[in-house]
């Protein structure tokens, strides 16, 4: 694994151990990066089930202010740390280990407790099978995200196999991308309605 373009072009990044992460491939990440490209420079990111943080470690070498990574898994956060580390990235960083899910209900519930940052740029990759284990909790992870963290004019990225979908609450597609097995979509905020 490597970081693609940007200040850190090219210089590899602990990949994950096992089978439980998924990583994307150099072509799929490219390509997704194009599209985001415009909306990089300065923003603020939150990396939902980073692993090792290849999204949120790709953003920052392309010239996003902050990136705050939120993982469960304690092999993969401390790969995660040895990245950001090995990149000299840590002051542009933020490690939120545990369960997403209960840490965002706490931010919407109490905010100054979680010191939420918001986000421009969100990207949402759950493990494949909580798409039919944890649709719920996913759904509701995303009315926290769109309630009170998507900041205006954000997108979502959401990553998931190709072959189960979960349409998220008040967010629209604006772009998707297929790559083999697994398909990426841009969401961003729906307008509200009068």
């Amino acid at each position: 694994m490597r970081i693609i373009a940007g200040e850190h072009r090219g210089r590899s990044i602990l990949p994950p151990e096992g089978s439980a992460t998924r990583p994307i491939t150099d072509r799929a990440k490219q390509s997704l990066f194009d599209l985001l490209a415009p909306r990089i420079d300065e923003a603020l990111v939150y990396d939902c089930f980073c692993g090792t943080g290849s999204m949120g470690l790709e953003s920052l070498s392309r010239g996003a202010k902050l990136a705050t990574f939120f993982d469960a898994d304690r092999g993969a956060l401390a790969r995660l740390a040895q990245n950001i580390t090995n990149l000299k990235l840590a002051e542009r960083s933020r490690i939120i280990p545990g369960d997403l899910f209960k840490w965002f209900h706490l931010a919407n519930t109490r905010p100054e407790a979680a010191a939420a940052s918001g986000a421009d740029i969100i990207f949402l990759d759950p493990p494949y099978k909580f798409l039919q284990t944890q649709a719920d909790e996913l759904l509701q992870l995303a009315l926290h995200l769109t309630g009170a963290h998507l900041r205006p004019g954000g997108v979502l990225v959401f990553r998931h196999d190709s072959k189960d979908t979960l349409r998220l609450p008040r967010l629209r597609q604006t772009d998707v991308r297929e790559y083999g097995g697994m398909t990426i979509e841009l969401l961003e905020a729906e307008e509200p309605s009068l």
